[in-house]
């Protein structure tokens, strides 16, 4: 009998503690507007609940394909642009912080395709009709004789030279002020599996070299808002944890665990646990009968 209340009062502690971080997790909030949203448009994605994390990210996907990102806050918004080929229909938005104790939520985005433009053509131009010159028969008369006498006249020009000055321009690179972040959409991943890079800070129309483990792994140029994304390449790296660095006139850093495969986790540590309690309830029935005995 004891053995029995032994065995419901740790399934039902094991219950609580799994719904504990569900009932966590609820809290976080994800909204997109407008819905719907034109496909190639701009969305802007908005969140709250979430707990700030120094040096941390929140990356946000649509349908598991890297959208933006933004450094962590426990609430607030991003501007991003809805990729062109995007399909109509409802699509799902997920925004997740690179340490996902600090947040995590989605939300659904239903999305329209513009119609096509049209272009009326312009109006016929009308020529007015060409009126042909009068002709006037010319008068022939007979001019008088008339002598005159005329002093030459002198003129003096005096030509002033002109001068241009042509102005010059500098162009300036601006730069923000802001704070940068370096996201990696994955945690862990395997040998030869395919990584993307976001990140935010850089100057404008900066070039973004992208490097690990000594090698250059990517590069791209980053936008007005001074973001990039690049998909990485390892020529060869082994498992363990890396730093990924970004440089486009500041050093942005990121870290990536790369895993060999394993299929063992936390339902081993869970098997281990029940058989313990299982054999610590069979012993105290074994020791009633015992006593039963006697």
């Amino acid at each position: 009998m004891r053995s029995s209340v032994l065995l419901v009062a740790f399934a039902a502690g094991v219950t609580a503690l799994a719904a504990a971080p569900a009932l966590a997790q609820q809290q976080a909030v994800v909204t997109a507007a407008p819905q719907p949203a034109t496909a190639g448009g701009p969305v802007t994605i908005s969140w709250s609940g979430f707990v700030t994390c120094r040096g941390v990210g929140i990356l946000f996907t649509l349908d598991g394909g890297p959208l933006t990102a933004a450094p962590s806050a426990s609430s607030g918004s991003v501007n991003a642009t809805v990729p062109a080929g995007t399909s109509p229909g409802s699509h799902k938005i997920e925004a997740r912080s690179t340490n996902t104790k600090c947040g995590t939520g989605g939300t659904e985005l239903r999305v329209v395709v513009a119609p096509p433009v049209t272009t009326a053509p312009p109006p016929p131009v009308t020529v007015p009709p060409t009126v042909p010159p009068v002709t006037v028969p010319p008068v022939t008369t007979r001019p008088p004789v008339v002598t005159t006498t005329t002093a030459p006249t002198t003129t003096t020009t005096t030509e002033t030279p002109s001068s241009s000055a042509t102005p010059s321009s500098t162009d300036a690179l601006s730069s923000p002020t802001g704070e940068g972040v370096l996201l990696l959409d994955k945690e862990n991943i395997q040998p030869g599996e395919d990584l993307t890079a976001m990140g935010t800070g850089c100057p404008k129309g900066a070039t973004v070299r992208l490097q690990s483990l000594g090698q250059e792994v990517g590069s791209t140029v980053a936008d007005d808002n001074g973001e990039f994304r690049s998909t990485l390449k390892f020529e060869s790296i082994e498992p363990g944890r890396h730093k990924v660095r970004a440089d486009c006139g500041i050093t942005l850093v990121g870290n990536v665990d790369v895993t060999l495969s394993s299929s063992s986790g936390g339902t081993t540590g869970t098997l281990v646990v029940l058989l313990f309690f299982l054999l610590i309830g069979a012993a105290m029935v074994r020791r009633q009968f015992a006593g039963l005995r006697r």
